[in-house]
């Protein structure tokens, strides 16, 4: 299998060293930056193919990756925006089936998730397919790392040359603005705030909510209050919601059953503040804060808002 992996001035989107090491180490880094994200795949990569682009344009790149990747029977993008954007043009200009919303991909069995991630599609894909894989599930081992580490890396830069005037119809990108992480998908935030069963008012959730606008984080929940109607589903964390990997991870009141804290990914760092303090999300926390959560929160908001 062969990971394409879209570059926007050298930054790897979220799931891109994951879909590398779940190709073993093979990847097509096309964009703006290349070189840079080159490095930044080196501890997991064993084969490597730099495109050096211009801006962003799907349409384009998937007219010269189609003639570029025709020996290449298994490729997977990572599920990010781009990803999602590149992968149906790729598989349509290839003619080859799609596989969107993997979780696990091999050459002879796809798994898929479906309904928020309660059903499980197992798929035996054709002999040539394109797939995406959901971004913080699969992880990237440290045995992977130190296997990967061992061997003899291979570069190879292919120049880009752009489709012929007219073949490839693209958008005009005017500006690409940062995201709003009052709404942008949680999947892709990197600070999230993070509310469970220890917030005994739906109104705590109103709080929350500013204490992550003035973080600069986004605002999650669990499922027992998605379920209760406080927060919308969206916004619910785990294998059963949205699979996260934040850098910052703030716990209020979350026991941390295993449901939740399975689709955390690896955040560099954990909060959790908590009355228990020998509930799971204490054990995995950086900083254990054994407080009632209700309290933290409305203390933390009237520090912060007399400091904005």
């Amino acid at each position: 299998m062969l990971a394409v992996v879209p570059i926007r001035q050298g930054a790897l989107p979220a799931g891109g060293l994951e879909t590398v090491a779940e190709c073993d180490g093979r990847v097509l880094l096309i964009g703006s930056g290349v070189a840079a994200a080159a490095d930044d795949v080196d501890r997991v990569a064993s084969t490597i193919i730099t495109i050096e682009t211009a801006d962003y344009a799907p349409a384009a790149w998937s007219t010269v990756l189609a003639a570029q990747l025709g020996d290449e029977p298994h490729i997977v993008l990572p599920a990010s925006p781009d990803g999602r954007d590149l992968a149906p043009r790729i598989a349509a200009a290839m003619q080859r089936d799609l596989w969107a919303g993997a979780i696990s991909i091999t050459p002879h069995r796809i798994d898929l998730a479906r309904n928020g991630g309660l059903v499980i599609n197992e798929i035996v894909p054709g002999a040539a397919f394109v797939a995406t894989l959901q971004p913080g599930i699969r992880g990237v081992e440290a045995a992977a790392i130190a296997g990967h580490g061992q061997r003899e890396r291979v570069i190879t830069v292919v120049e880009f040359a752009p489709p012929e005037a007219g073949s490839a119809v693209d958008a005009h990108v005017i500006g690409v603005l940062p995201p709003d992480v009052a709404t942008m998908d949680l999947a892709e935030s990197p600070r999230i705030v993070g509310g469970g069963a220890g917030l005994t008012k739906a109104t705590a959730f109103g709080e929350l909510t500013t204490v992550a606008a003035l973080l600069d984080a986004s605002m999650g929940a669990t499922r027992v209050i998605t379920d209760r109607g406080w927060v919308g589903h969206e916004r619910q964390i785990g294998t059963t919601g949205v699979v996260v990997d934040p850098r910052l991870y703030i716990a209020f009141g979350i026991s941390g059953a295993v449901q939740h804290t399975s689709g955390l990914g690896q955040p560099d760092h954990i909060i959790s503040i908590n009355t228990d303090p020998h509930c799971p999300m204490m054990q995995l926390a950086d900083l254990a804060i054994v407080s009632d959560a209700n309290v933290v929160i409305t203390e933390l908001l009237q520090r912060l808002d007399g400091h904005a």
